[in-house]
C-alpha cells in the first residue's frame, strides 16, 4: 500500500493517474493533509495497513510535511517506513530539514504533467519494485 499525502486535488489527481499508467497495482490511500496521515499512521496500531512507501508533500494544512516527518520518524511503528518527500518547493532549508529528519529521497515536483507523470512512475518502480521494503512489524 502507498500512502499519498498530498493536499493538491490536481497533483493528487496526476499521481494517481501516473501511478496507474505505469502499472502499479498496489493500494493507494490518500491523506489531503498533514492531521490526516498522522491519524492513519496512528491507527496502524489498530488495524490500519502500514504503507510500503509514503509520498509525503511538504506544504500541508493543519500540520506540515516536516512536521508530519517527525512523527513518522519517533514512532517504533513506522520509524523505518519509506518516505519521498514529493514537492514543489526547492528551497534548501526544506532539503536540509527533511534529510536532517530522515527523509529517504527528496523529489521537487516537476511543473509539465509529463515529467510529473514520468517522475511518479520512476518513484513507484524504484521504491516497490527495486527497493527491498523493510518487513511489516
Amino acid at each position: 500500500m502507498i500512502l499519498l499525502v498530498e493536499d493538491d486535488p490536481d497533483h493528487e489527481a496526476l499521481a494517481l493517474r501516473a501511478l496507474r499508467k505505469a502499472n502499479v497495482a498496489n493500494e493507494i490511500r490518500v491523506a489531503r493533509d498533514g492531521t490526516e496521515a498522522i491519524e492513519y499512521l496512528n491507527g496502524i496500531t489498530n488495524g490500519n495497513a502500514v504503507p510500503q512507501l509514503i509520498l509525503l508533500d511538504l506544504k500541508l494544512p493543519k500540520v506540515d510535511g516536516l512536521e508530519v516527518l517527525r512523527v513518522i520518524r519517533a514512532s517504533d511503528k513506522t520509524a523505518i517506513l519509506p518516505v519521498v518527500v514529493l514537492t514543489s518547493s526547492d528551497e534548501e532549508r526544506d532539503i536540509v530539514a527533511s534529510y536532517r529528519l530522515g527523509v529517504n529521497s527528496y523529489i521537487r515536483k516537476p511543473v509539465n504533467f509529463t515529467d510529473f507523470a514520468e517522475a511518479t512512475k520512476q518513484l513507484g518502480m524504484y521504491w516497490l519494485l527495486l527497493n527491498q521494503c523493510p518487513p511489516s512489524q
